[in-house]
Order: structure tokens, then C-alpha cells, then sequence
């Protein structure tokens, strides 16, 4: 089963944006992310919605930070994204018939809960500003810091 990577590739999208001067283009984010610019548009139009970026248009326009990287978590992104599915395990029918499948099912629901309940609490606990500073000292062990 494939994975959402929308959270990892914007979170990597807006630590780029921090550190780029000027604006980002779709396509240049597209071209980033090796995808379509509309796919760009889309996705930035719901973190712009939620007020984390903003778009400027014309000649030099594109996408920037509205907000700085401290005062943006990971749980604010996943909200933007639509709150993806965390997990990609899962009952087989919500209502089963099969006791068997209601027993499995139960056992797996809570235990997805509180799993999912501890990544949640984690990503509002982590901000960007976390994220620039761990590759700033990854770049700084490489010596290109």
C-alpha cells in the first residue's frame, strides 16, 4: 500500500521556503518534489487557508512563509493537509457481523487510537523551527555549516 508523504515533502517544502530568499514558485517547488505544479497549487492553497503561507502574484511572486518556523508545529501541517490517515492498517468492515472479526476489530481500534493519540501529541510538540535547527547542525557536522 502506498504512503501519504504529503507531510514529509511539505514539511521539507517550508524549511526550504524559510531559507530561500524571495518566493517559491509551483514549479519550483514541483520541480523540488518532482510532481505537477498543480499538485503544488492545491496543496499550498489549504496551508495558505490555514495561514501559513502566503501566495503574491506577478513577476517575483510565488509562495512565502506567513508565519515563522517557531511558531508553526507538525500537527499544524497535518491539520492543513486534511489530517491524513495516520495509519494504513485498519478494520475490514466498520460494522462486521463475524464475532471473531468484532473481537479483532476492537483489539486493533484501541490499540490504533493510542497510537495514533501519542503521534498526534508528538507532532504538536515539534516545530519547524525544530526541524531548521537539526539540519542546520546536520550541515555543520558535515562541515558546510
Amino acid at each position: 500500500m502506498r504512503q501519504d508523504s504529503r507531510l514529509s515533502r511539505m514539511l521539507h517544502v517550508l524549511i526550504h521556503m524559510d531559507r530561500h530568499d524571495g518566493a517559491l514558485t509551483s514549479e519550483a517547488i514541483a520541480e523540488m518534489l518532482s510532481t505537477n505544479p498543480v499538485v503544488i497549487r492545491r496543496t499550498m492553497a489549504g496551508l495558505r487557508e490555514a495561514g501559513h503561507v502566503r501566495s503574491e502574484k506577478g513577476h517575483g511572486g510565488g509562495w512565502r512563509l506567513a508565519r515563522p518556523l517557531d511558531g508553526i508545529t507538525l500537527l499544524d501541517i497535518h491539520r492543513a493537509l486534511g489530517e491524513p490517515g495516520i495509519f494504513a492498517i485498519g478494520p475490514t468492515a466498520d460494522e462486521p457481523s463475524c464475532l471473531v472479526e468484532q473481537a479483532v476489530n476492537a483489539a486493533l481500534d484501541g490499540a490504533l487510537r493510542e497510537a495514533e493519540a501519542v503521534l498526534v501529541r508528538h507532532l504538536g510538540q515539534v516545530t519547524l523551527a525544530d526541524l531548521a535547527a537539526d539540519f542546520d547542525r546536520r550541515m555543520k557536522a558535515l562541515g558546510k555549516g
